[in-house]
């Protein structure tokens, strides 16, 4: 796709779980983007959902296997269905996957089922993405600002709770909540 961004537009590779959801064309969007810089050029990479990110930097992490074909395994199921059968190291869903052989799909379920076991449990997408997109800003916002993720996380469902819903204000409050 190609992303206008203030007169200049920016030619962004996107999966298709994240092409589904995206609004038609000329209309607005929030995409999270990773920068792929190779010898002869810049690759930009866009996400509608920071899990779908996450999970395509942990993809791109497993030796063999680039930004394109780590792009190619997110559009072969969604999020989190990879994420469950990497973790039971289901090879021959993997192997479905266009352009995963059994080697590729065992590199996927040794490297990477520790480390997504590891990673907090993905939220549930609202359906108008408003709040989630606010949420997903603020936690990353605290986890920036040095937070544990599960801290922040919470300090935001709680902020959210109490029905603040723009970003500024759900981040002054989980700030406020956290203080010690």
């Amino acid at each position: 796709m190609v992303v206008d961004v203030a007169g200049v537009g920016y030619q962004v590779y996107a999966s298709a779980q994240t092409l589904a959801v995206l609004p038609g064309e000329g209309s607005e969007v929030d995409l999270l983007i990773v920068t792929h810089l190779r010898d002869d050029a810049l690759q930009l990479f866009g996400f509608a959902d920071a899990a779908e990110r996450t999970l395509f930097q942990l993809l791109h992490s497993v030796s063999g296997i680039g930004p394109r074909l780590a792009l190619n395994i997110l559009s072969g199921m969604p999020a989190a269905e990879l994420r469950e059968a990497i973790r039971r190291r289901d090879l021959v869903r993997l192997t479905r996957i266009p352009g995963v052989g059994k080697k590729t799909a065992e590199r996927l379920s040794v490297e990477l089922a520790d480390k997504l076991a590891a990673l907090p449990e993905e939220r549930p997408v609202r359906r108008d993405g408003t709040a989630h997109g606010v949420a997903e800003q603020a936690v990353s916002a605290l986890v920036n600002l040095g937070f544990r993720p599960a801290e922040a996380e919470h300090a935001v469902e709680a902020a959210m709770g109490a029905g603040l819903m723009a970003f500024e204000e759900v981040v002054r409050e989980a700030l406020r909540s956290t203080r010690r």
